[in-house]
């Protein structure tokens, strides 16, 4: 009987503390409960950090001389050296810099973008609506890839191009979302409630709309992240991106076209290939979680 009246308590207890949590609060317990995901964060910030304090923890400049041409793995090189003799170890951490600061201002870029055109779309609705979402389409009517190369042909290749290229292409999905979000909230109590106030339009849309809409494009955003580093990464392995000495995950691939290369000189492709694997699958894996977490009801309509 004791044992049975100290469970309900317990339970009772637990009950209380889950109902005195904040929104975030109950999204990072939900989201803890995704093992995987988890991991995939804590190897982020690992991998992140690296990468932010590449200066201090590469032991050579990624552009310095440093060794024997394609010297493979030994204690001085840990990753061996590349075909004029620079530290792969060296040219990784720089690299996934480089990579990581694409993604994330990419990501940065179009999730404005998308979201300041998605808000104005969906709350004015008619004709700014029709143009907006025509344009749109415009857009997303173009093949991706197609548009990024093209863009990336007729800009001069650098960092900040590539940056600019994959934040002014990859906004639509992000705007197509909000106007949906926007479209239903428009029409709920609290904004009317505002408008009756006579409340300043900014703060409508960014501080009653928008906060409702930040779970969507979150977890949107996730998948940018993951496809703007794979977009980097191919434009430089095709010698349209970061172009070297200046080191990045792709065009240390570009390196790797040979046979040779292939069969006999694995350390100069498999860690950046190995790294840009980790890298998406782990931002993928933190999504997933990251929706699940946002929205408990959406494992049920898969």
């Amino acid at each position: 009987m004791e044992r049975q009246i100290g469970k309900m308590m317990n339970s009772t207890n637990k009950n209380i503390d889950i109902s005195n949590e904040s929104y975030w609060q109950t999204v990072f317990r939900r989201f803890r409960r995704h093992r995987l995901a988890m991991v995939s964060l804590i190897l982020l910030l690992i991998l992140g950090g690296a990468a932010l304090f590449a200066p201090i923890i590469a032991p050579y400049d990624p552009a310095e001389l440093a060794g024997p041409f394609a010297a493979p793995p030994n204690a001085e090189f840990l990753l061996g050296t590349d075909q004029i003799g620079r530290d792969v170890l060296s040219r990784l951490l720089y690299g996934m810099r480089i990579s990581l600061l694409v993604g994330i201002m990419a990501t940065l870029i179009s999730t404005v973008i998308g979201v300041v055109l998605g808000l104005l779309s969906g709350y004015f609705g008619g004709i700014l609506d029709m143009i907006i979402m025509r344009f749109t389409d415009m857009v997303m009517s173009f093949p991706y890839i197609l548009l990024v190369l093209v863009a990336a042909t007729i800009f001069e290749p650098g960092l900040w191009s590539i940056i600019l290229i994959l934040g002014f292409v990859d906004w639509p999905g992000v705007a197509r979302l909000v106007r949906g979000n926007v479209l239903a909230l428009r029409e709920t109590n609290f904004v009317k409630g505002n408008l009756v106030a006579g409340m300043p339009l900014g703060h409508i849309l960014f501080s009653e709309i928008l906060p409702n809409t930040m779970a969507p494009i979150l977890v949107h955003a996730t998948s940018v992240l993951a496809l703007s580093m794979l977009d980097e990464a191919a434009l430089s392995f095709l010698g349209l991106g970061i172009q070297p000495p200046a080191a990045s995950l792709g065009n240390m691939l570009n390196g790797a076209q040979s046979l040779t290369v292939l069969t006999r000189q694995p350390w100069l492709w498999l860690p950046p290939g190995v790294m840009i694997v980790v890298l998406v699958m782990a931002i993928n894996f933190v999504g997933d979680a990251l929706r699940d977490a946002l929205d408990p009801n959406s494992g049920h309509r898969r």
